[in-house]
């Protein structure tokens, strides 16, 4: 079968697409044969050494796989040949067919769309967990989107809306603040000025909660703009700048540093983030979130894609078909 190889760590232009060995199931391992591959900033992280972990080479990128079962090992009690199921996982989705263990595949309701499924894993995973878990996001706060155009921080805009919050977005062009309007959020600016933004349409009170995938200058604003009891979670570095917080502030204003690490959450917590995968994919049927799928690629097109996301010239959630 094709799949995406890293087989050094480096530019993501390197990646290979290549034949490898069709995984066959173990114990409760069962095989997806992929109609959608999800794809993620920190895929692109990961490929070039620049993320928290660091894979013994080679290996094939991806953490959300939907599609059909198409083998299941001899000690799967869940799921059969036939069942449509989206998967997380923390390597190998970036190929044509995938191992998982059958407790990180759920079920898709009926006719639900592959690329949607993978678009509620991992951006849309990690704003809920962040708003639910991380900062007990509470109906009539403000929240504050920073990289509000992208699949993460769209996400967080519709699911801080589901929980009663008002939406404050900040993302770099018209056009992508144009998208954030329309995928709920109450207000949408810029980065020029964005203490004085906030301080305007806060009435100076700050901001409640803070969603930052961003980091570097923007995180400094936000730093010196929260509400008395607020919270500042991080998220990612998608700047490319870690900021240094002046631990300061955090006393003098009140509020809580804290931060957002999806992956170890899925892992350490696994009844939570199941429950959390259940209300979100209720959500989606309904109607309350609507996951923005803004591009299919092919999945020979993966390192393109992966480096535009790094250049900050996507929206919304991408796909790949195999």
């Amino acid at each position: 079968m094709k799949a995406i190889v890293c087989e050094d760590y480096g530019p993501i232009e390197n990646l290979a697409y290549k034949d490898v060995d069709e995984p066959s199931p173990a114990g409760r391992e069962v095989v997806i044969k992929a109609e959608a591959v999800g794809v993620n900033y920190p895929d692109g992280l990961l490929v070039q050494g620049l993320y928290q972990a660091r894979p013994d080479l080679p290996f094939v990128p991806g953490m959300e796989s939907a599609g059909t079962v198409v083998a299941v090992g001899p000690d799967v009690t869940r799921l059969k040949v036939g069942d449509r199921v989206v998967a997380s996982m923390q390597l190998g989705a970036f190929a044509e067919r995938v191992a998982v263990h059958e407790a990180a595949a759920m079920p898709l309701p009926d006719g639900f769309d592959a690329g949607v499924a993978c678009a509620l894993v991992c951006g849309y995973g990690t704003a809920h967990h962040a708003l639910k878990q991380r900062a007990a996001l509470k109906p009539g706060e403000t929240l504050l989107v920073l990289g509000a155009a992208g699949a993460t921080g769209l996400a967080a805009i519709q699911i801080g809306k589901t929980m009663g919050a008002r939406v404050i977005a900040v993302a770099s062009s018209a056009e992508k603040q144009a998208l954030a309007r329309a995928e709920g959020a109450d207000e949408a600016i810029g980065y020029e000025d964005l203490r004085g933004d906030i301080k305007r349409l806060t009435d100076g009170a700050g901001v409640d909660v803070a969603f930052d995938p961003v980091g570097g200058e923007a995180f400094d604003a936000l730093a010196r703009s929260m509400a008395w009891n607020g919270r500042l979670l991080v998220i990612g570095f998608a700047s490319a700048t870690i900021p240094k917080l002046p631990v300061n502030l955090a006393l003098v204003k009140g509020y809580s540093l804290v931060g957002v690490f999806w992956g170890a959450f899925t892992r350490k917590e696994p009844a939570v983030f199941a429950d959390n995968m259940r209300e979100l994919m209720g959500w989606a049927v309904d109607g309350s979130v609507r996951p923005h799928v803004s591009e299919r690629a092919k999945l020979t097109d993966a390192a393109d894609v992966l480096r535009r996301m790094h250049d900050r010239q996507t929206t919304g959630k991408i796909v790949l078909v195999p």
